[in-house]
């Protein structure tokens, strides 16, 4: 069974970083590109980053600011993000398609405030 498990969100001031991580079970976590989506409240999800075996690529706003990687031995996609915006809050989460099918995790709360 594909599970996602992610950690690492919570209160921080704009301007300031923050840490996701997912931990992945279920598959063969180096064989899959894996994205990170975000949704803030009210709103549609909105694609923030990609990552597989070629490379990796971001949204236009984050762009600079956030870091996608991934530690294929210890089945964890990472999301470091700088330089937090208010506009950065929302809940995110890591997602994985196997089989055609899409799975995310639970999904944690990042909210940029003063």
């Amino acid at each position: 069974e594909v599970q996602l498990v992610e950690s690492g969100g919570g209160l921080v001031q704009p301007g300031g970083p923050l840490r996701r991580s997912c931990a992945a079970s279920g598959f063969t976590f180096s064989n899959y590109g894996m994205s990170w989506v975000r949704q803030a409240l009210g709103k549609g999800p909105e694609w923030v980053s990609f990552i597989n075996s070629g490379g990796a690529n971001y949204a236009d706003s984050v762009k600079g600011r956030f870091t996608i990687s991934r530690d294929n031995a210890k089945n964890t996609l990472y999301l470091q993000m700088n330089s937090l915006k208010p506009e950065d809050t929302g809940a995110y989460y890591c997602n994985v398609v196997v089989g055609r099918r899409q799975y995310r995790g639970q999904g944690t709360q990042v909210t940029v405030s003063s």
